[in-house]
């Protein structure tokens, strides 16, 4: 469905007003965990589902969304208010430029970024020719490597996060449906093993958080099930858009470990996993996140 574009002089203004407004809070406010999530009052998320059948320790899945407070909640609800939906602006601007030697850009093979809909919610996935399962950061930098003739961007740089959220952003509300068997089944595994095994000095797995204690809180956060259909994020905590192995970095630094690095094969693995775990919940990003 098609939305109407906001300027960016509107969505700044708007930025402003909900970041002031969320910092004169002056005590955590609680969740709505019955909440629904319609973004612009026209397009439907799915936020609970069925848990998919590889996940036997829960029989429900549920985005982080829920557990955020109303008005953080609110912020996604519509365009206008979500800070996320500058930085996806600025992506269309670079959509539409060439870069590097060959004098392409993004629309010289792809057109309007509504034509990637679709494409967010099957990554990670295999990509046969290169014999690996890519993440869409990987596949951006293909693309750009060898059909712009262009240097690759950083794995987690801001050009790179913006381009993802412009992705994500045309494929909101399709269900996530990543493939784990065939070729991928032992990227797959290998991301589960990382998912349970316990890291660092304090000995935690992302299981201990996101399995086993869910919907509790830890100091002032209420644990979600860290499913990753949101990604990118826009963490009012540090007020940029956060990729995904941004966050599983601070969470491996969290338990007071050497983290892997962004981009990484363990990475790689891990968000294969972890958004297997949230196939059939509606893809989000940008979202809007504590």
């Amino acid at each position: 469905m098609k939305m109407r574009p906001l300027t960016k002089g509107r969505r700044l203004a708007a930025m402003s007003a909900s970041v002031i407004a969320l910092g004169l809070a002056t005590a955590p406010l609680h969740a709505d965990e019955e909440a629904e999530l319609v973004i612009n009052g026209e397009l439907e998320m799915t936020v609970r589902a069925p848990a998919p059948e590889h996940l036997d320790a829960m029989s429900e899945i549920t985005s982080g969304w829920v557990y955020r407070s109303d008005e953080t909640q609110e912020l996604q609800m519509d365009d206008f208010d979500n800070p996320g939906m500058i930085f996806v602006d600025q992506a269309r601007d670079m959509w539409a430029s060439a870069d590097g030697e060959a004098g392409e850009s993004c629309a010289s093979c792809h057109n309007e970024p509504e034509e990637m809909a679709g494409v967010k919610p099957v990554y990670p996935k295999w990509n046969e020719e290169a014999g690996e399962v890519r993440t869409l950061e990987m596949q951006i930098n293909a693309c750009r490597e060898e059909r712009m003739q262009a240097e690759p961007w950083g794995y987690t740089s801001g050009d790179m996060v913006n381009m993802v959220a412009l992705i994500s952003s045309v494929s909101r509300g399709m269900p996530v449906d990543v493939a784990i068997d065939g070729p991928a089944q032992s990227t797959w595994e290998q991301g589960k093993e990382i998912y349970y095994t316990r890291y660092g000095q304090l000995e935690l797995a992302c299981a201990n958080c996101h399995e086993d204690n869910y919907g509790n809180m830890i100091r002032a956060d209420h644990l979600s099930q860290g499913q990753v259909n949101g990604f990118p994020v826009y963490r009012l905590k540090n007020a940029k858009l956060n990729a995904v192995h941004s966050r599983f970095k601070g969470c491996v630094r969290d338990t007071r470990a050497e983290t892997f690095a962004e981009g990484s094969p363990e990475f790689v693995a891990l968000e294969l996993y972890v958004t297997s775990r949230g196939n059939g919940l509606s893809v989000e990003g940008p979202s809007v996140r504590n």
